[in-house]
Parts: C-alpha cells; structure tokens; sequence
C-alpha cells in the first residue's frame, strides 16, 4: 500500500507542477487611426471643403451631404440652407438649438466663434462635453446667401469615454471641414 501511495505522489508531482500563475498587468485599449490626408471636395452644390481621404463623402440633390467613418461607425452630417432677407436669424436660432437639446445629458458645452475674413465665412464651433448624443457641432454662414450646419453621431450609445479616441478625431475633420470651407459665387 505504500508504494502505491508514494507512486500516487510522484505522479501529482510530475504531473501537478505547472508554470506559476502571473497576472497579467493592467492595460488600456489602444485605438490608432491614420493620420489625416484632406483633399479638396468641389460638391456640386454652392460650396466646397476639404475633407478627409478615409471617410466616404455623398451628396444629395438638395445638398445634404454625409461623410462617413466606416470604421468608426460615425457620420457627419451637413445642411445646407440659402439665406433670405428673413430667415438668417430663425436659421442661427435652430442651430444654436440643436447643440443645446443636449444640455440634459452634456457636462459642458464650449462655443468656439470662427471668423474668416477673406472667404466670408463666419460661425460657431460647438464642443460637448459629457455623454451627449453628439459632441462636435458647427453652423457657418457668409450672412447674405449661404448657411451651413453640421454635426456629428456615432452609432452607439453616448458613452464619451468610450467614443473619446473616435470622437476626437472626427472634431479634427470638422474643425478642417469648417476652416476650409469656402462659397461658390
């Protein structure tokens, strides 16, 4: 009987000795995106704008345009609207609307002014903070025929650190998008 034991023993040893468990260090996910490369967008419509080569532009015949992220699962979304004699106010209404329906679940909205001179294109850029259906916004004009709105949304639920990487980036395009975009005449 004691040699089975020993037996018994010898075998739980060889075969019971394994590598010693180590837990693994704490890490954080990384998300890199390719640098930017922006190219000119002549849309048929009465602007144009740069805009990044990894996103899919589409235009519609009442210019609404889409740009899309694929592999973020964002799109940014612009309207177009002419200017009358009447309705530049009501159209800086709405669009200073829209960014503040999200103050319920945004931590803080920043308003950036956005002036440009030589090109005549004047408006606002809207950061929103927190877990907000979108966190980038802008609206440009020249103030006599053209106004312009955008805004972006991921396909996901608002979770901002989740979306941060994504959502930072996509502000860059629009930031770009807004300072390049120009009117046709």
């Amino acid at each position: 009987m004691y040699k089975y034991l020993v037996l018994v023993g010898v075998v739980f040893l060889v075969f019971g000795c394994k590598k010693e468990i180590m837990p693994k260090p704490a890490a954080h996910l990384r998300l890199d995106y390719p640098i930017a490369q922006y190219f000119g967008f002549d849309s048929p419509c009465t602007f144009v704008f740069d805009y990044n080569s990894n996103t899919k532009v589409k235009v519609t015949d009442s210019c609404y345009v889409t740009i899309e992220y694929p592999k973020m699962k964002a799109t940014v979304y612009l309207t177009y609207k002419s200017v009358t004699s009447t309705n530049l106010e009501e159209l800086l209404k709405d669009a200073q609307k829209l960014t503040y329906k999200h103050v319920v679940k945004a931590d803080d909205i920043s308003e950036i002014p956005f002036l440009n001179r030589n090109h005549k294109v004047y408006g606002m850029f809207y950061q929103v903070g927190g877990n907000a259906a979108t966190n980038t916004q802008f609206y440009a004009t020249d103030s006599t025929k053209h106004f312009i709105s955008g805004s972006v949304y991921f396909y996901a639920k608002p979770n901002f650190d989740s979306i941060m990487p994504a959502a930072s980036y996509v502000k860059d395009d629009m930031k770009t998008l807004m300072e390049t975009l120009r009117w046709k005449y």
